[in-house]
């Protein structure tokens, strides 16, 4: 008698509707942290700037800082950017050396606004994709730990992503669920990186204007900084 052969178990096809799903919720993701991204950059930096700094425009500051804006993006390292920064406010806003030398170093390294907003909105996605409710306390634990968190991340690219491991597990959720987002961090990476270096010349720019520190001449050519 011939022995039967063993029927081997088939793979099981993937289900297209959860993967529509995925992209369908990362696309409601990505959309949310850049206009909140957005939202720090065109409002909350210049209306700072509007109050403390009357003698810059709007339309002035994003002039003045654009090749470092522009260097953030395509980088998405704020130390990479901190000497073209330091340039620009230097020479485009009218900062004193003093100031720039000493707050835009602090900066790159602590102030990582746009980071701490990403991971906040990171974590609240990921909890929803698995259907977790988040409590108050879980909440303000996210906003807390997010915050300390930007503060300790490197000034190098996807770094804040590192950091939302310790996010995740301040409120007691799975820290590989970190891969549902990896498709779309390093575009979402290039923004923050953005708003992290323009707060960075807000915040100098406002200090220097307080230590009577800031020698702004509106017909300054910013487009002649970088040329040789």
């Amino acid at each position: 008698m011939q022995r039967a052969l063993p029927v081997l178990p088939l793979k099981p096809k993937p289900n297209i509707n959860k993967v529509k799903d995925i992209f369908y919720g990362l696309s409601w993701y990505s959309l949310t942290v850049f206009l909140g991204l957005a939202l720090m950059i065109f409002a909350v930096y210049p209306l700072i700037l509007k109050l403390f700094v009357k003698v810059i425009s709007y339309s002035s500051f994003f002039k003045s800082i654009l090749p470092a804006q522009t260097l953030a993006f395509s980088t998405s390292s704020s130390a990479a950017t901190l000497p073209v920064t330091m340039e620009c406010v230097e020479d485009n806003l009218g900062v004193d050396k003093k100031i720039t030398s000493f707050v835009l170093p602090i900066g790159a390294t602590v102030n990582m606004d746009g980071t701490s907003l990403y991971q906040a909105v990171a974590v609240v996605f990921l909890a929803q994709m698995h259907f977790i409710d988040l409590s108050l306390g879980q909440q303000l634990t996210i906003v807390l730990t997010a915050t300390l968190a930007s503060i300790g991340s490197a000034a190098v690219p996807s770094a804040g992503l590192v950091m939302l491991i310790i996010v995740l597990q301040s409120v007691g959720l799975n820290p590989a669920w970190i891969g549902i987002i990896l498709p779309v961090d390093r575009i979402l990476d290039m923004c923050r990186t953005t708003v992290n270096v323009t707060g960075d010349a807000t915040i100098s720019t406002v200090i220097a204007k307080g230590e009577g520190m800031l020698n702004y001449n509106e017909k300054h050519n910013s487009e002649a900084t970088f040329e040789p």
